[in-house]
């Protein structure tokens, strides 16, 4: 039974499974979302430069990131997005889109300037790398990534420019050939964070050895 496919246990055609999901939009997205990191893992986190990559349940809230991913020892938290469709265009040979980046449901959260909202948006740092799908621009498997950090942030009006600061926007421009922040392969971005994660531990051992220092003296 567990080797059956979704056709077998629900006793459907093919075409019947079609058109359910032709006629349903809001099904075909949350069914693409989830096709996407599967294909996802499977093009880019399957291979030898992964040692480990697990999803974990939608339900847990205290675990984010719809992928984690073991590269070099150090787990990254890979954040999963598609392109909307009624935003896509095409100028000579560049495709041009935007990607929803934003959390299922709205949540309050505090901020950096003590301030609290009820938001959908991202924090900076609550992922490491972005990647967002790009199969609606020529119905082809590709996907662009880029780091959390360097991800353009909030312009909601109604926010503080602190508090603008300190969430990412909900809608990120997109093309295929990537532009920068946005890159066709991960593992370049991935040991870019590495580094970074590295040089941020060094510096709080040169200030943990010298705060010892002091004390001492």
């Amino acid at each position: 039974m567990a080797n059956d496919s979704i056709l077998a246990r629900w006793n459907l055609t093919l075409e019947e499974l079609t058109e359910a999901v032709d006629s349903n939009p809001s099904l075909r997205g949350m069914l693409f979302g989830y096709v996407a990191e599967t294909v996802l893992k499977k093009m880019w986190f399957s291979t030898e430069h992964i040692t480990h990559a697990v999803k974990y349940d939608d339900h847990d809230r205290k675990r984010k990131g719809d992928l984690v991913v073991t590269y070099k020892g150090e787990s990254f938290i890979v954040e999963s997005k598609s392109l909307q469709t009624n935003m896509i265009k095409k100028v000579g040979q560049v495709w041009t889109g935007k990607a929803q980046c934003d959390a299922s449901d709205r949540r309050t959260i505090e901020l950096p300037d003590g301030s609290k909202i009820t938001t959908t948006c991202l924090l900076p740092g609550e992922f490491d790398l972005l990647a967002v799908n790009c199969f609606a621009f020529e119905n082809k498997w590709r996907f662009v990534f880029a780091k959390n950090s360097e991800l353009p942030r909030s312009k909601y009006a109604k926010y503080t420019s602190k508090q603008r600061e300190s969430l990412l926007a909900s809608l990120i421009p997109i093309s295929w050939p990537p532009e920068p922040p946005f890159h066709a392969a991960p593992y370049p971005l991935l040991d870019q964070i590495l580094a970074e994660r590295k040089a941020t531990k060094g510096k709080l051992m040169i200030l943990k050895d010298a705060q010892q220092i002091k004390v001492t003296d």
